[in-house]
């Protein structure tokens, strides 16, 4: 049996270039790994997948990432080789923290492990591709620089440890509509990588929250004005910078020190925002 953690991340920057003939959007994107996991646990049997799951409201079927990832590595193994998948969802749904992607990655290591398939990062991130464009960061984690459709990688310097704060509210933004509703020429700023590149490099937190963008802000924000409210909310209770993660809805907020993002949790949640936590950054690949 293994038990693995399957880390949601964040956006710290997000560009959207262009659309692509094969209908993906070409992106570029500073993806940010925290502690606010789910539990992915790996027990082996013979023959099936089985998939079950802590809460109600997810598939616990062929549909399902985490069941798919080990269904692509099945034909590695020997013919005999199953597993039972269990999922402890602590990462809210839907959320725009790459939470089913994560659990899939987690899948991916674990059954290379459980199975002993031998199969490089460099493989498995190929196969990781083709469940989903977020799957390859996740086998990482840490703090990485994401372009093409999001599934190549290149190491960024680490981000400097520190918590964030992470709020969503209860609307559910459609991640193929954001891209499908995106202009460019809706956009007043974009991102600045090579700003962010350095101020990762000189461990300027400081710098960092000064070069937050996400560009389809720029769609969700006026069809969603709730995260806009989050957003505010979270600058005037001391955050240093606050943005909105992936297509949203969840907003995160950078933090000086736990105690001050413990602090702007519970005024958020006297806010009435019902989903929030508080989590650390990952600052090594785990």
């Amino acid at each position: 049996m293994l038990i693995l953690n399957a880390y949601a991340k964040i956006n710290l920057a997000l560009d959207v270039l262009y659309k692509r003939p094969d209908g993906y959007h070409e992106v570029a994107m500073v993806m940010q790994a925290v502690r606010l996991a789910d539990t992915v646990t790996l027990t082996s049997q013979p023959n099936d997948i089985v998939l079950s799951i802590n809460i109600s409201g997810l598939s616990a079927d062929a549909s399902n990432l985490a069941y798919r990832a080990a269904a692509l590595l099945k034909p590695y193994a020997s013919w005999q080789r199953g597993v039972h998948i269990r999922l402890d969802k602590q990462i809210p749904l839907a959320a725009g923290l790459a939470g089913g992607s994560a659990d899939a990655a987690a899948v991916l290591k674990g059954l290379n492990s459980l199975w002993e398939l031998n199969l490089s990062l460099a493989e498995l991130s190929k196969l990781a591709a083709q469940l989903g464009s977020d799957v390859p960061f996740c086998l990482y984690n840490s703090t990485m620089l994401a372009t093409g459709r999001g599934e190549l990688l290149e190491p960024l310097p680490p981000l400097k440890s520190c918590y964030v704060v992470l709020a969503k509210p209860a609307i559910e933004v459609p991640t193929s509509w954001v891209y499908q509703q995106f202009k460019a020429d809706k956009v007043s700023r974009r991102p600045d990588i090579a700003a962010m590149r350095n101020c990762l490099a000189e461990g300027s937190l400081t710098g960092v929250a000064r070069n937050l963008v996400n560009v389809l802000e720029s769609v969700t924000i006026p069809a969603y004005p709730e995260i806009a409210k989050i957003k505010e909310s979270m600058l005037r209770y001391g955050a240093m910078a606050a943005l909105m993660s992936g297509s949203g809805p969840t907003v995160f907020g950078l933090a000086r020190c736990q105690e001050q993002a413990a602090a702007i949790a519970c005024q958020l949640k006297a806010e009435g925002v019902p989903e929030i936590f508080v989590a650390e950054t990952v600052s090594k690949v785990e």
